[in-house]
């Protein structure tokens, strides 16, 4: 009895290593914490399709709105740390923290409850107005706020997104004020720039380029420290004297605890994904460099990263 009572207690002992060696043997869902076609679902779709070949399982993945994004965050922090959910972040996952506090209200989530995995992308974002605005640069849009302050309206993905705060360190700059109106994701901004129910937006390359191309919408700017590949023409703010800079990267994350088996599974199979020729003809199609960051070279970065931005939300301060 005492021969089959040990072998029991080894063979439950070594259950969490099969599992984990197995890893994954059901499908994994993806968190995207925005509504499709903004940049983090246009990033994590492809994503999500090359790594279940290499994982030899499906990663579905799964639109969770809300909060600016930190609906789906949340939900990701505080998911079973056992690899089967993952999240597809934005640079908005080192604000919301901030803005909670700012707001004087409990953070929906702590940055240590998520380890990231890799970063995919790092564009700057993009000035947009519709193709028939009269503003042709944006001295024309800057000017125009300042004779009518606080009425034009711009879209964003939610109070302290990514896209709110690039266009809050533009109008600290230009010494002016916009009308902010946040949307659920920059999907139903695009839509609302298009409609008219907006007079401009910040958002990621990837979720315009593609109305760009079809003459709705013209680019007069972007945040970025040199100019865009994909628009060689369009100057950055930097080149036109405004003190504002802003990259709108992905990432993929998975909450604390996760095992080191399968983070490093994972890393690998991101590392795979950066590589895959489907992948990298998907984001070209959408004009997005890959700008692949393994594990510790994005912990590094995001490090530094969460700061520059922790200091920005509290410059903007408390929003209704």
């Amino acid at each position: 009895m005492v021969r089959a009572l040990a072998a029991a207690v080894l063979a439950l002992a070594a259950l969490p290593a099969i599992s984990q060696s197995d890893y994954p043997n059901k499908p994994v869902t993806m968190i995207v914490p925005f509504p499709p076609g903004g940049v983090a679902d246009i990033t994590g779709r492809p994503v999500a399709e090359a790594m279940g070949r290499y994982l030899k399982q499906t990663v579905v993945v799964e639109n969770k709105a809300g909060a600016g994004g930190g609906v789906g965050m949340a939900f990701v922090a505080k998911a079973k740390p056992d690899g089967y959910t993952l999240l597809m972040a934005l640079s908005s996952i080192s604000i919301i923290p901030e803005a909670d506090k700012i707001l004087g209200r409990a953070p929906m989530y702590q940055l240590n409850q998520l380890v990231p995995i890799a970063r995919f992308t790092a564009d700057p974002t993009v000035l947009a107005v519709r193709a028939d605005s009269p503003w042709k640069n944006v001295k024309d849009m800057v000017e125009a706020s300042k004779r009518a302050p606080g009425q034009i309206p711009y879209g964003s993905s939610g109070n302290y997104g990514t896209m709110h705060v690039p266009m809050e360190m533009l109008t600290a700059s230009a010494g002016t004020k916009l009308l902010h109106v946040p949307y659920t994701g920059a999907g139903p901004a695009v839509v609302a720039l298009l409609g008219g129910s907006v007079d401009a937006l910040s958002t990621g390359p990837s979720s315009i380029m593609g109305h760009v191309k079809g003459g709705k919408v013209r680019v007069l700017a972007t945040w970025g420290d040199a100019r865009h590949p994909a628009l060689p023409d369009v100057p950055t703010l930097k080149e036109l004297g405004y003190d504002a800079q802003f990259s709108q990267w992905t990432g993929l994350f998975v909450p604390a605890g996760t095992p080191p088996e399968i983070v490093a599974k994972l890393r690998e199979a991101a590392r795979a994904v950066a590589a895959d020729a489907a992948f990298q003809a998907t984001m070209a199609r959408v004009e997005t460099p890959i700008q692949f960051l393994d594990a510790p070279q994005f912990q590094s970065f995001w490090d530094g990263d969460a700061k520059k931005l922790a200091d920005v939300v509290h410059k903007i301060g408390k929003v209704e």
